[in-house]
């Protein structure tokens, strides 16, 4: 298993709310109002680990080992919902979201394949990371680049998890699992690499995700104000094409990693993945 292994590793580098944020850093001054509302949709956007929990504990029902994990994933995803919360009860209290606008961000998904999903995680974390560390160098008030910095290190660890899982698909779950996972592997990172010919931003968070609710069924639909993302990574943090292309390499990285072969661009990765399918169009042939 590889629960146990996981947990003692975050165990280790847990920080404590309390004791490992500055507060007694803050200034007043260096904080402004455009910067504390991105704070409050942040807020309510990490919330959303709570429907995200239901789905994959849903979906890996079979699986104990990754439900396991996702004790500790959960805890520390809403560690970071709290915190930012924290933050504006302390120095905008005005801003705090309320219960209403949190539990509107809980929603069912619908069904998806597992290993897709482990994949769209995994890139998901990722990007987040990137995006926690361009908010943090936007920032000014020292509290709050201390918390993007903290809870952009966790989503960094997150990521190796689930990088965990995905090497145990290819390598001890036998040969069908592991053509299953490269071809889901292959199909999500060619999406999640390509960020930058698309107008919206990839994440889980902004992804269509029940077919009933449609068009309102992203996370970012639930939020008090829709359009934020696109604003703030554009427009607030400048999210750009050279913060997208170092999420494009972490993410091709990793799949030549796991591929054991290199991808150098996402049409590289588009290749190999579009020939895990030759094999099965000869036999159909």
């Amino acid at each position: 298993m590889i629960y146990p292994e996981l947990f003692k590793s975050l165990e280790a580098v847990r920080w404590n709310m309390d004791a490992d944020i500055p507060w007694d850093k803050f200034d007043d001054a260096l904080l402004t109002d455009e910067q504390a509302q991105t704070i409050k949709m942040n807020a309510i956007t990490e919330w959303a680990a709570l429907p995200a929990t239901e789905m994959f504990l849903r979906d890996n029902r079979d699986d104990s080992d990754f439900s396991a994990f996702m004790s500790v994933w959960f805890f520390e995803e809403q560690k970071h919902s709290l915190v930012l919360i924290e933050y504006l009860r302390r120095f905008r209290p005005d801003l705090m979201p309320t219960e209403e606008e949190l539990h509107k961000v809980r929603f069912e998904f619908d069904p998806a394949p597992a290993l897709e999903t482990l994949m769209l995680h995994f890139c998901g974390e990722i990007r987040l990371n990137h995006w926690y560390r361009c908010a943090e160098q936007w920032h000014t008030e020292p509290v709050i680049k201390s918390i993007y910095q903290t809870i952009a290190h966790d989503e960094a660890r997150h990521a190796g998890a689930y990088l965990r899982y995905m090497r145990r698909a290819l390598k001890d779950r036998g040969q069908d699992i592991a053509m299953q996972a490269k071809q889901a592997f292959t199909k999500i990172g060619v999406l999640m690499a390509s960020a930058k010919r698309t107008a919206q931003a990839l994440h889980p968070t902004n992804l269509h995700v029940n077919k009933d609710m449609y068009p309102e069924d992203t996370v970012q639909s639930k939020l008090p104000e829709p359009g934020w993302l696109e604003h703030w990574l554009d427009q607030q943090i400048h999210f750009d094409k050279v913060w997208e292309e170092k999420v494009s390499s972490r993410i091709l990285h990793n799949m030549s990693v796991l591929m054991e072969m290199p991808f150098a661009t996402v049409q590289d990765l588009n290749r190999y993945r579009k020939s895990l399918a030759a094999p099965a169009v000869a036999v159909a042939v």
